[in-house]
């Protein structure tokens, strides 16, 4: 079952945002869910283990 994420600031329901990320002066976008009101986001550990650290493992190679 889905369980709604709300923001921990303003209670509002989080909705999916296209958000840019920054790590070393390297961007990349990806969709995450966030806050209407404050833009406050919600990065999941899946997405911190995952996508951004496959990015840091990639900057620190170069």
């Amino acid at each position: 079952m889905y369980e709604k994420l709300l923001c921990c600031k303003c209670e509002t329901e989080l909705v999916m945002k296209k958000v840019n990320f920054s790590y070393l002066g390297h961007n990349f976008f990806t969709e995450v869910p966030a806050c209407p009101v404050c833009g406050q986001v919600y990065v999941s550990e899946q997405l911190a283990k995952g996508k951004m650290a496959e990015v840091e493992k990639n900057l620190e190679e170069k």
